[in-house]
């Protein structure tokens, strides 16, 4: 399927843009990865996007911005929320085999999926979790316990700031993964952000290399606790995310 000697010259070229410098074994890593999920994406939906070069793009390098943020050097605990084919959770540890990686996810055929990939990759402390962010982020073994929380999530920001927040640590991190254009957006999770113990620290916004495509990370910091009542029950989050 991957045509390998084009596209991991494409990968590594887009890379290297980025300033990320990948050896040949964490390439092939990422090589083997499209082939296996483009070989269950005929079982189950895992992504729309089947086209490789669209692949390395959407999926691949985009998962590997927020590597600029530095949040994910060295030994971190890191969440995935609203994981879905593995992003940005796998390629983040491909990237880095030091983290300890949590995924989350609430459709139960996309865990079963993320378990192949951890046996096929042996991937050492990584999990992948079913259920829904509002049960586990009241479970103490997980509330509070991440260093870096990082969400691609189709989700407005209110919402996922309820759902990630809760899980990082005081003085650990929430990364946003969105669009190019979230002033309006941000605005409104302002009131959720800070009532959920967070601090804005700095928005990062960019173009993946030789692509129309941009994005926006927001880096959150967590100043304090999040209050007990958070997050609520299942459902409301994103019913009735806070607004100012």
């Amino acid at each position: 399927m991957f045509d390998v000697m084009n596209n991991k010259k494409i990968f590594i070229e887009k890379t290297f843009k980025m300033n990320i410098n990948l050896d040949s074994e964490k390439v092939n890593k990422f090589e083997e990865f499209m082939n296996h999920m483009l070989l269950w994406n005929e079982r189950v939906r895992l992504t729309s996007i089947t086209d490789e070069n669209e692949i390395i793009d959407k999926h691949f390098i985009d998962s590997l911005t927020v590597v600029n943020t530095k949040l994910f050097d060295g030994h971190k605990k890191v969440m995935d929320m609203g994981t879905g084919g593995g992003f940005p959770g796998i390629p983040l540890k491909f990237y880095n085999d030091e983290i300890e990686l949590t995924m989350i996810d609430s459709r139960l055929k996309k865990i079963e999926y993320l378990e192949t990939v951890i046996e096929k990759f042996n991937l050492k402390n990584t999990f992948a979790l079913h259920g829904r962010a509002e049960d586990y982020g009241r479970d103490n073994e997980y509330r509070e316990k991440f260093d870096v929380v990082v969400s691609r999530a189709v989700a407005e920001l209110a919402t996922l700031a309820e759902f990630c927040l809760p899980f990082v640590s005081v003085n650990g991190y929430f990364v946003a993964m969105k669009g190019s254009e979230v002033e309006d957006e941000l605005n409104d999770a302002n009131k959720a952000i800070s009532i959920l113990g967070g601090k804005v620290e700095k928005i990062m916004k960019f173009q993946l290399p030789d692509s129309d495509f941009s994005r926006s990370i927001i880096v959150i910091k967590k100043v304090e606790l999040t209050p007990k009542s958070y997050p609520r029950t299942s459902g409301k989050p994103k019913k009735k995310p806070i607004k100012g």
